[in-house]
Parts: structure tokens; C-alpha cells; sequence
């Protein structure tokens, strides 16, 4: 049986079948109806004119103007001379009912601390703007093809070289890999993990719980927390979690704040080379430093151990999806191989604009906008927080220390009630633990006067004793 199907606006399918017994003109008109009957076709809905309709059918002009005449004499349609031809109103279906909220919405608030956003209003819009322009503008066609799946080698050497710059990372572009985030590339790498034997994967405690644990099951291996103390991740605990993968955050721990000493670095390097492990290192926001120059990448110093992770999230804005993966030479062709099957490539057009980025100076000028813009709110935070705070090196989040004697849940319902959102850490603790309260404040989304209104409404829960 010989069935067309035909996409026309208003984006509805209609079935043709000219094997059977029932006349073109009839099933045109019987589809019309059933598409007003269901709602297919709302009221006011502009139809194809019938000369477009007809050439999609391969049906006559005249067939379809007499459907549509006979539609207008039944009341399913309107036609005004000079306009087009729509569904009447009486004929439609009525809307269906408007599903009930689930909650009610709740009040805004005087302030909101969120960590891991940054500003979003000072998200670069106009050279992100002129960037894709440039490469629309100059770009050969062969840009706008399907790209290779480990990135567009032009982005790979600008990236290569950037991170050579500034984050001290030891590789070449053959080593890099574009993926869509922090967390894509930590699935990618986990699962060519799993299928090399690997059958533990170890990560900071508290940490990116969530994160990890997502990417362990798509793996189909177990995540395992291993304690963080003031230096980092203990790696005497490492050594005794079974895990020979362990994901860190070595330049601006999530979420305590802390920076890994030295010491603790050597050590955990050492482990991996003594275990045949491999240390993932998730350089989320190490470019934001600000009481010293930022501290180089693990990767620099043991460039055949280590995965390093990075994004623009933070950088310029979560929405552009846009990260990368410095992987091993041991590790490169099946991770691409991964990425390859994950989703064939990460937009091409998107990553020559963040090459051309890069390249114009236009991304260090964002950073240095953005570094000045979160060291003001960090010093308004470190003034109006009516307790103990940390974890203010780096990023744009840092950490309240909550007296033994006031409960972490109480203190974010109380504040919620009184127009304030803060978060705690029990959050990333892997068993959710609320002790020792303390409370994760991000100010990358939050401005100075709202920083200061935001610690003043809440100053007498957190300072109880």
C-alpha cells in the first residue's frame, strides 16, 4: 500500500493513500477535520495556501481549494479575501486544562547564595556575539561539515597553547579532546577506565558527590569517597580504598576551598605511579585565584597519569556547554573513540568561536573582568559574614563555619523563611552528613549589596549559641 506523508506548516503530517477506494479530495477533507477535531490544529491556525498544499500532495490546485471551500461551507474554516486560511474558532478543539502547579511558587528572595554559578549577567554577550559572526563571516564550508569527534584541530592547538600559558599543563593538541563539559569528559574517561579492568573510582569527601556518582554508574563502576582534610585528599586513605582512579580538584578543593599542598601532591602522584592509577583532576575555576598567581595543574607533573578536566562554565557562561579533556597518550585514541559514540562531536561552529576567543584576547579580558568583579565580593563577603569563613582563595564560593551548637537544616530553613538562600555542606557529603554544620556561600551570581543584606538578615541564626 502506497502511503505519502507530507510536512507542511503548521508542522501537521497528512496521510495519503492512493490505493485506496475513498477519493484524494475526501481524505484531505476527512484528515482536516480529525486534525481540528484532536487539537492538531489550534484556532487561528494559518493553513498552508492552497496552491503550497497542493504541491506537497502532488494534488491539483483545484482539488484543494474545493476541500477547503467545502471545510469554509461546514464551519471548520474562515477565509477573508487577501488572507489567509485559518481554523474558525467555534470548529476548534477546546485548550485542555491548565495542569496544576505542583507547589506553589515561592517568593523571591533578598538574596541567594548558589555556589558554582558565576554572573550571568556579565556573561560575554557581544564578544561571544562577534566571535560567532567572525566565524560565520570567514569560516571555510568545510567548517560547517560534521567535525572530527575528538574537536576542530584548530580550537585543540589554541587550546594547547593556552593551557601551556597558564595552567603550566604539559601537551600538544593531539592530546586534547573538546567535550561538552566537566562532566562529560569525566563519563568519557571513566568508561574507557572500566573497560581496561578498572572497577573502583575514588573522589574527595565532602566533593562533587553527585557528579562522580553519576558518571561511576554510566560505567558501571563504584564510587568510593575518600576523606579531605586542610591539604587535600588524605592519600594514606586512598591507598586503602581498593580504587586505582580517583577524580580530585587539586588547585581549589569543591567545596571546602582548600589548595592541595605541595607535599600532598607528590604524594598522590607517587600512589598513582605505585598503583598503575590514574588521577582525574577537575580544574573547574583554578583561573580565579586571588591571593597569589593561580598554582599550576597536577597534569604538569605527571603528564602520563593524569586526565585534566576543564570548562568555560565559569569562565564565560554553563549554557555555551563547551569543555575539554587533556588525556594521556596511553588513553587518547579510546577516549575519542568514546566521545565518538557518545555524540559524534561537540558543536564545530561554537568551538571556533572559542578559538577565536581566545586568540583575540578577548577571553583573558573577560577573565581579568571577571577576576576583579569576584575579589570585590569576596572582600564584602569576608566583612559581612557574621561568622568563621575559608575557603576564599579561589573560585567564587567559600565556606561558614556553623557554631556546634546550631544545626546546618535549621539554619537553611530559617534563613529560606526569612528571604535568604544558602546551602549546606551536607549537600556534598557522600553520606549527607550535617556534622560539622557549616554552610557553602556562592557570590559568583550574588552582588555586593545583596552579599551584605543577604549575611545581615541571617546574622543571628548563624552567631547562636
Amino acid at each position: 500500500m502506497a502511503i505519502e506523508w507530507s510536512g507542511w506548516g503548521p508542522q501537521l503530517l497528512l496521510e495519503l493513500d492512493r490505493e485506496a477506494g475513498t477519493p484524494l479530495k475526501s481524505q484531505v477533507e476527512q484528515h482536516l477535520r480529525a486534525a481540528i477535531r484532536a487539537g492538531r490544529l489550534a484556532a487561528g491556525e494559518r493553513l498552508p495556501s492552497s496552491r503550497a498544499l497542493a504541491r506537497h500532495l502532488g494534488l491539483s490546485r483545484g482539488l484543494i481549494q474545493e476541500c477547503y471551500a467545502q471545510l469554509q461551507a461546514e464551519g471548520y474554516l474562515t477565509a477573508h479575501t487577501g488572507s489567509a486560511t485559518r481554523v474558525a474558532s467555534a470548529a476548534a478543539a477546546p485548550a485542555p486544562a491548565a495542569r496544576p502547579q505542583q507547589r506553589e511558587q515561592e517568593p523571591a528572595l533578598i538574596a541567594d547564595f548558589p555556589s558554582g554559578v558565576p554572573d550571568l549577567r556579565l556573561a560575554p554577550r557581544q564578544d561571544w556575539a562577534w566571535a560567532v559572526a567572525q566565524v560565520c563571516r570567514t569560516a571555510p564550508n568545510s567548517a560547517f561539515d560534521y567535525g572530527p569527534a575528538n574537536g576542530n584541530p584548530r580550537l585543540r592547538e589554541v587550546l594547547a597553547a593556552y593551557l601551556r600559558r597558564v595552567r603550566a599543563v604539559d601537551t600538544y593538541a593531539s592530546q586534547v579532546l573538546i567535550c561538552t563539559g566537566v562532566a562529560q569528559g569525566l563519563g568519557l574517561t571513566l568508561r574507557v577506565l572500566a573497560k581496561r579492568g578498572h572497577t573502583r573510582v575514588a573522589f574527595e569527601n565532602p566533593g562533587a558527590v553527585r557528579t562522580v556518582k553519576d558518571a561511576a554508574a554510566g560505567a558501571g563502576i563504584e564510587p568510593v569517597p575518600v576523606g579531605v582534610d586542610e591539604d587535600g585528599i588524605d592519600v594514606e586513605a586512598l591507598g586503602r580504598s581498593g580504587a586505582r582512579i580517583v577524580v580530585v580538584t587539586p588547585a581549589h578543593q569543591w567545596p571546602t576551598g582548600v589548595v592541595m599542598a605541595p607535599a600532598r601532591r607528590h604524594a598522590l602522584l607517587a600512589w598513582a605511579r605505585g598503583n598503575d592509577g590514574v588521577v582525574i583532576e577537575d580544574d573547574y575555576d583554578a583561573e580565579f585565584r586571588y591571593d597569589r598567581d593561580p598554582v599550576g595543574a597536577l597534569q604538569g607533573l605527571a603528564p602520563d597519569r593524569v586526565v585534566s578536566l576543564g570548562t568555560v562554565s565559569k569562565s564565560l557562561a554553563p549554557a555555551l556547554r563547551l569543555g575539554w579533556a587533556v588525556v594521556p597518550v596511553s588513553l587518547v585514541d579510546d577516549v575519542m573513540a568514546e566521545k565518538m559514540v557518545a555524540d559524534r562531536g561537540t558543536s564545530g561552529i561554537d568551538q571556533l568561536a572559542l578559538a577565536a576567543l581566545i586568540e583575540s584576547g578577548r577571553y583573558d579580558r573577560q577573565l581579568r573582568r571577571m577576576r576583579a568583579v569576584y575579589a570585590r565580593r569576596r572582600a564584602v563577603l569576608m566583612d559581612a559574614a557574621p561568622g568563621r569563613i575559608t575557603g576564599l582563595a579561589a573560585g567564587f564560593h567559600a565556606v561558614l563555619h556553623l557554631p556546634a551548637s546550631v544545626g546546618e537544616r535549621e539554619v537553611v530553613a530559617a534563613a529560606r523563611a526569612r528571604g535568604v538562600g544558602v546551602y549546606g555542606m551536607s549537600d556534598y557529603r557522600a553520606d549527607g552528613s550535617r556534622t560539622p554544620g557549616r554552610l557553602v556561600i556562592g557570590f559568583g551570581n550574588t552582588g555586593e549589596a545583596a552579599i551584605e543584606s543577604g549575611m545581615a538578615v541571617i546574622a543571628d541564626l548563624i552567631q547562636r549559641v
